[in-house]
């Protein structure tokens, strides 16, 4: 077992609820957090919040049942490094080091993992929640609270905040042998997608890790990875070399553990270059240290609040530019298709690849194909792909700002796709509640936020509220 944090959870716990009675009736009830990798704007609020100061900590991990115990709060690059010295990791780590525990089994999560481990909540355990009515309760898959256990996963807090989480772990090795695979077809990419997840293999060989980049309708790749303990000769991509561009120059590749896990983090995926990083000259005067993901997000957070880059390109006489940043589910047999109509409609290049299935758990279901999440109705059994697209798009002459992002996402519905709350949403409300369980939420947020007192997973994720 690691050692406590250095306060007590218990205390910390204490310190939070007061906070909670602190906040005047009828005033919504929000965290109290400096940074966020949300990219829904919303309206400011200038009461106090939820203090969570103290949930920032792993509490203990435990090597023989292969679990952790973490606060809410806690980055996933704090749960790694109190892992990885014990052999361990989270069944699935998301791409980005400040995405927290809490924020990614409330509001979902993917890496190369999910083709096999699905979504970040499916390996918690047992989670203690702050809910609406300012009481702490342990929610577990069959306990007392087994429909908030149930309902929790893409709630973004309007059920309430995990406090603890028992997660499940996995050993890991030494390093990750990468195999990038070149596809000229897209039906091809998508055809050999679902033959590895359905076989967990490729030319012989397994496959623990799957995901890919499109750079165009006749390029894109396959990231194939497999757990290895030779990593002699491995590369470093935080320093002058760049991750995805390696995928169109090498075959093979081998990253220790450690990188592998925060591959994609050095440049934000590829979005570093709107800032200049990826430019041979910049990169060497960028400070290491600020090559991160949260360093940028902070940056754009910037950018929205005073639109420099937007006077500029109005300034040059450019057109204005709509924000595009969304991660979409879409079923592997329809993911040809969604491509291509995204190339020709949006234009966005390149974008990310990740297969997901539901966990397969015999517990949960007599098939085994896994237990559906009423909030994110993904089908048990069914393999999806994420297509992660972030970035902006010139507007056409005449189109207003959300123009784009509407045609996503009814694209992504006649795809029979579904698609992440973290960023701008423009769904009516009987849209919007007939996708994400609705009447569901409504009945387990009666029991839980009787006093309205969380703001709802409408206002959240299409009103920025």
């Amino acid at each position: 077992m690691t050692a406590p944090v250095d306060r007590s959870h218990e205390a910390a716990v204490e310190r939070l609820i007061a906070s909670y009675h602190q906040i005047p009736d009828g005033e919504p009830v929000r965290l109290s957090k400096p940074t966020s990798n949300l990219f829904r704007p919303r309206n400011r609020v200038d009461q106090p919040g939820l203090d969570v100061s103290g949930l920032r900590g792993v509490i203990a991990v435990d090597t023989e049942a292969q679990t952790a115990d973490v606060q809410g709060m806690c980055t996933y690059e704090d749960l790694v490094d109190a892992t990885l010295p014990h052999g361990l990791m989270p069944l699935v780590v998301p791409q980005l080091r400040t995405i927290t525990l809490g924020g990614a089994v409330s509001g979902l999560g993917i890496e190369s993992t999910s083709y096999r481990n699905g979504l970040p909540h499916e390996s918690v355990v047992e989670m203690d929640i702050l809910t609406g009515a300012g009481k702490i309760v342990t929610a577990t898959p069959d306990g007392e609270h087994a429909d908030l256990f149930e309902v929790f996963p893409n709630s973004y807090g309007s059920l309430g905040y995990a406090t603890r989480l028992r997660i499940e772990l996995q050993l890991v090795r030494r390093g990750v042998a990468l195999r990038h695979v070149r596809y000229r077809s897209l039906d091809a990419l998508a055809k050999r997608t679902a033959t590895i997840v359905d076989r967990g293999s490729y030319d012989g060989q397994p496959v623990d890790f799957v995901d890919g980049v499109v750079f165009g309708p006749d390029e894109a790749y396959l990231t194939l990875g497999r757990w290895t303990d030779d990593i002699e000769g491995a590369s470093d991509y935080t320093g002058e070399q760049i991750y995805y561009r390696s995928l169109q120059h090498r075959e093979r590749d081998v990253l220790s553990v450690y990188d592998y896990l925060w591959r994609w983090d050095t440049d934000w995926f590829w979005c570093s270059r709107v800032f200049g990083v990826q430019h041979p000259v910049v990169r060497r005067l960028w400070p290491q240290r600020y090559r991160r993901s949260d360093v940028y997000h902070r940056i754009v957070g910037l950018e929205n609040r005073f639109g420099v880059n937007a006077r500029w390109h109005r300034w040059r006489g450019q057109p204005a530019r709509e924000r595009v940043v969304q991660d979409v589910e879409i079923p592997v047999e329809r993911l040809a298709s969604f491509l291509r109509w995204f190339d020709e409609h949006i234009g966005m290049r390149p974008v990310w690849l990740c297969p997901l299935r539901l966990r397969e758990t015999p517990a949960d279901n007599s098939t085994g194909t896994g237990r559906a999440w009423p909030l994110y109705p993904l089908e048990p059994g069914r393999t999806y792909v994420n297509v992660g697209f972030w970035g902006a798009v010139p507007m056409r002459p005449g189109a207003r700002d959300g123009d784009l992002n509407r045609a996503i996402e009814a694209a992504v519905a006649d795809h029979d796709g579904h698609k992440s709350l973290y960023s701008d949403a423009y769904y009516d409300r009987e849209t919007f509640d007939r996708l994400y369980g609705g009447a569901t939420l409504a009945e387990v947020k009666q029991r839980y936020d009787p006093g309205q007192r969380l703001t709802g997973l409408y206002d959240k994720a299409v009103r920025r509220r």
